[in-house]
């Protein structure tokens, strides 16, 4: 696998290093990412946006949902079952799992809903007042008169 060296961006940018580091997460990544459970991610509208968990056989109170350092990170574990079970064919698994979505800057988990074995994680992004693009107004055009500057020594 090639590394990549970001050090020489540190030095000439202030306050990438978020990117940076990201890139070195998703480069040193192991090539076989955990495929359980399945999951859709979709675009709701400009700045809304939905996580879509297939988690069939998890009950609401066997799944968790955080926010932490910049992360969405989303477990199940389940119960232990009181009596034992005998199956012929076990195709729905139950394993605990742990997923984990690297959040971009002002996006805010609004809620979850469980139903239907998906579970539905809704964000939204809000870019503060101060970070949004706004038009600065041009002052007319004046002319400023050049004014004579007197000489000490005349």
């Amino acid at each position: 696998m090639r590394t990549f060296d970001f050090s020489p961006l540190y030095r000439a940018t202030v306050g990438f290093d978020r990117v940076a580091d990201l890139m070195d997460r998703v480069l040193a990544a192991d090539v076989a990412q955990p495929s359980y459970p399945p999951y859709n991610i979709e675009k709701l509208g400009d700045d809304a946006y939905r996580i879509s968990i297939a988690v069939a056989g998890f009950g609401s109170d066997e799944l968790s949902v955080d926010v932490r350092d910049g992360a969405l990170i989303v477990a199940g574990r389940k119960a232990e079952e009181a009596g034992e079970r005998s199956y012929l064919h076990r195709g729905i698994a139950t394993r605990a799992f742990e997923r984990r979505f690297a959040l971009a800057d002002h996006m805010r988990v609004t809620g979850a809903s469980h139903e239907d074995g998906m579970l539905n994680i809704d964000l939204v992004r809000e870019v503060p007042e101060a970070l949004k693009p706004r038009r600065i107004e041009i002052a007319g055009g004046r002319t400023v008169e050049a004014t004579p500057v007197a000489h000490a020594n005349a």
